[in-house]
């Protein structure tokens, strides 16, 4: 029963004293304020079970409280519960409509959930309540602008700028308010408007960052179409740093040229103008890497021969990653070639070529050596990526008999040997470099990434374990906590090509969970942001934020994880298959033993087992260390980390309903429409098995929009004509014509999916990936066997491209029912 206000209020005694929750519930046991109180302390105090249930009773005992909603939207929000915080605000309001606490933070709730018809309302009260606070003026605004009403955004700025007074001179907040000012205008295309309001106000002091001004300046010419002023706007910005590449493609925007597609009409034009930029800037390479890019075939050769050679000279490790992006002109990529290994020959020789000439220097140099290895580094480079890894390989072993300490080299041959298949070599190689220099971080990272694509996942573990916390339960402890994608991925790939899939699903619902935080975090930031004016910065956060799920990080987490899924639900004895090779918690991993490698000795199988014992010690020393802090009288206030209920995945595994998972993961990409094939295919594997037809359909068109010839789309629609001709027409009830709609864009019903399958290959005869995926197609088909064959082995046939890709794996790698053939794919080992 609710009770009347009257019954609400307590007595003076006990609402004037500071008496505690207890005292007061003795007296009064169903005051419903009093009790959300207490159970919003517990809550904090780390028992929060026992505080939610006292939090609903005393919402229950008083439902025209705005306290006890308040409280059960604070509980709410805590546990990032934003819909059903925003929802108890929302009857918060409805009992206390001018609550300042409240309307804020609905309005946060409001921003994080993007309900922004919904925020304009509450700003708007919130800035009728308390106009006189600046916070409100600009909350309002931002909530309009964010709604795409940019004039009411305008119009809201403006009358706050007029009340005004006595503003202090070099104000940061009030420079980024004016940019934000600007910004509007600028979107709204009133340019003149936003132009004289810049100019006007960085005059004034106004404004203090004075490179925001000349970018925003410059940028607004260019869109103007004042050629003149714009150039000179882009020069002077280019003059202030002159490394800035946005700054040319700017300054050349406003003369119509694209840098990216150099017309001819505009060629020579555009290289006079960057060669003027290159003696004005004469210690930056910017404008000379620039030319080479838009330079043309006749003229590339000498400007490359300079630039090629001053950095062969200078030792730039990074050059050939430089000089990358020209290899799309195949012309361009043969001339390279030639000038570098010309200068091989003459450096060979003991002599250094002329940058300018080309010509060959009468006496020797001291810098041939020097420059003749970093020659060496570039062409294995050049070949490598060109495909060519022996002659690669044969000139790394020159180089490191000439050089043997330099770590590029070792790293090199390992990304050389991990595109030829062999990660073991790989990771033995990059494991060289990082000997080389145990300091250095990041050859201690590229080593640990090596080791695990090899499997080694113990040694990879070992190697973290320098740079990590040494009080951590674990390296991967540690980095889980700092967020580390790059481990938590190949960490999660590793365990899945050894087939430990509960393992792997532990990793990548760890990167399902640094994201999910980054997209919590956001949530501070909607009241700071208009607390300390930070107004530009906040609304390209926003902006990040929303695409936050598109990181490809996840996007690959997402797509594995739901394969195995897909993978379990279709053959559910492969989980006790798995768990069957024995249960072993985490902290319980350092008793196995390494596992070594075909061919070690009984000799280095003991090291190996020696090494594994003194990592089980360690371990069990840092548990006890552990354990004693915890039991410490000392202890701090502090609350412990909640215990991991499934350190090794085995839940995640077993889930009785995988799929449901699956969709969970994927249901983020889905919304934001990625231009990934292979996000849309993993979504069709997982809405065609839950019996979402609609949306299985539409990732079949979609995926058909990015790649109509994809061999694993091409699979797909094979399989959906089979199932849907097979489904009664009940269970589609009126979704039926949408389908069939759809589907005959895919696949006309006139043709029969024999012919199509074989249209499908004759179309693509030459591609080894197409055959394998008509292949497939005819297992679905329920072909003979010696047909399926047939199509396979064509692919051996010399006029077929087969680009072998080896995966890092020792084993059988069995894959999917629906992407398999017949037997599973062999998958090569280091061994």
């Amino acid at each position: 029963m609710t009770p009347t206000p009257a019954k609400r209020a307590l007595p003076p005694k006990e609402s004037s004293l500071p008496k505690t929750a207890d005292q007061i519930l003795k007296k009064f046991p169903e005051h419903g304020e009093t009790l959300c109180m207490k159970g919003l302390i517990l809550t904090h105090m780390g028992k929060r079970e026992e505080g939610l249930e006292l939090v609903k009773k005393g919402v229950r005992l008083d439902l025209t409280s705005h306290i006890v909603w308040h409280v059960f939207g604070l509980i709410q929000k805590g546990e990032k519960n934003y819909e059903e915080a925003l929802k108890s605000y929302t009857q918060a309001l409805r009992f206390d409509k001018e609550n300042m606490n409240i309307l804020r933070d609905a309005a946060h709730l409001q921003t994080q959930l993007r309900l922004y018809d919904g925020l304009i309302d509450t700003r708007f009260l919130l800035l009728k309540l308390r106009p006189n606070l600046r916070q409100n003026w600009i909350g309002l605004a931002l909530a309009y602008h964010l709604n795409g009403n940019l004039a009411e955004a305008k119009t809201v700025l403006e009358q706050y700028e007029r009340s005004l007074k006595n503003v202090p001179d070099y104000d940061p907040e009030q420079s980024d308010l004016l940019l934000y000012h600007v910004r509007i205008l600028e979107d709204m295309g009133e340019l003149a408007e936003a132009l004289t309001f810049l100019d006007v106000n960085a005059k004034s002091r106004s404004i203090v960052d004075r490179i925001a001004v000349m970018e925003t300046r410059a940028r607004i010419l260019s869109k103007q179409g004042t050629r003149a002023d714009a150039e000179q706007a882009w020069r002077a910005l280019i003059q202030c740093n002159p490394d800035n590449t946005s700054y040319y493609h700017g300054l050349f925007r406003s003369k119509d040229i694209d840098l990216g597609d150099v017309k001819n009409a505009d060629r020579s034009e555009t290289l006079l103008l960057l060669r003027d930029l290159s003696v004005q800037n004469p210690r930056t390479i910017t404008p000379k890497r620039l030319e080479l890019m838009v330079a043309s075939v006749e003229g590339f050769k000498s400007l490359a021969n300079d630039y090629i050679l001053c950095g062969l000279k200078k030792g730039i490790p990074s050059l050939f990653a430089d000089l990358k992006p020209l290899y799309l002109d195949t012309q361009k990529r043969a001339i390279t070639e030639e000038l570098v290994d010309g200068h091989r020959r003459t450096l060979e020789e003991g002599f250094l070529p002329h940058e300018s000439s080309g010509n060959v220097a009468e006496n020797q140099d001291s810098d041939v050596p020097t420059t003749y290895l970093w020659t060496l580094y570039f062409l294995a480079q050049h070949f490598s990526h060109t495909g060519q890894h022996s002659r690669a390989l044969s000139l790394l072993s020159t180089a490191i008999s000439h050089t043997p300490t330099l770590p590029e080299l070792y790293t090199l041959k390992g990304r050389i040997l991990k595109r030829l298949g062999d990660y073991y070599k790989a990771s033995l190689a990059v494991n060289e470099a990082r000997l080389l220099d145990g300091q250095d971080r990041f050859l201690n990272t590229k080593a640990a990434k090596y080791k695990l694509r090899a499997g080694l996942i113990e040694e990879a573990s070992d190697i973290f374990g320098l740079f990590t916390k040494k009080d951590a339960i674990s390296p991967g402890a540690d980095l889980e906590e700092m967020q580390s994608l790059l481990y938590l991925t190949e960490e999660g790939n590793a365990y899945r090509r050894q087939g430990k899939l509960h393992h792997a699903l532990k990793k990548y619902h760890a990167v399902r969970k640094v994201f999910e935080e980054f997209e919590d975090d956001q949530f501070d930031f909607h009241g700071y942001s208009l607390r300390k004016f930070t107004i530009n910065i906040y609304l390209n956060l926003l902006s990040w934020e929303d695409r936050l799920w598109s990181h490809p990080a996840y996007i690959h987490s997402a797509i594995s994880a739901s394969q195995i899924y897909v993978q379990v639900s279709d053959n559910p004895s492969l989980t006790g298959a798995i768990l069957s090779t024995g249960k072993k918690s985490a902290s319980d991993e350092y008793d196995k033993t390494i596992s070594c490698p075909a061919g070690l000795s009984t000799e280095e199988e003991k090291k190996a087992k020696k090494k594994a014992k003194k990592a089980q010690q360690k371990q069990e020393e840092l548990k006890k260390a552990a354990t004693a802090a915890l039991t410490n009288e000392d202890k701090t206030l502090d609350p412990t980390p909640q215990r991991d209920e499934d350190p090794d995945g085995i839940k995640l595994l077993t889930n009785p309903d995988p799929l449901e998972r699956a969709w969970k993961l994927l249901s983020p990409l889905l919304r934001l429409s990625i231009s990934n094939i292979e996000v849309w295919i993993s979504i069709y594997d997982v809405a065609v098995r839950r019996g979402k037809y609609l949306q299985a359909i539409r990732a079949l068109n979609y995926a058909k929009g990015l790649d109509a010839s994809h061999p694993e789309l091409h699979v797909r629609c094979l399989h959906f004509r089979k199932l849907y001709e097979s489904l009664p027409s009940s269970s589609l009830a009126s979704a039926g014509t949408v389908i069939s709609i759809a589907l005959e864009a895919l696949i006309t019903e006139k043709m029969t999916l024999e012919a199509y399958n074989a249209q499908y290959l004759q179309r693509h005869s030459a591609s080894a990936r197409a055959a394998l995926g008509a292949a497939r197609g005819l297992q679905i088909l329920n072909s003979p066997r010696d047909e399926i064959e047939g199509v396979v082995f064509g692919t051996l046939n010399p006029q077929v491209d087969l680009p072998l890709k080896v995966s890092p794996c020792w084993r059988f790698e069995p894959v999917c029912e629906l992407s398999a053939i017949h037997r599973p794919r062999l998958m090569c080992g280091h061994s």
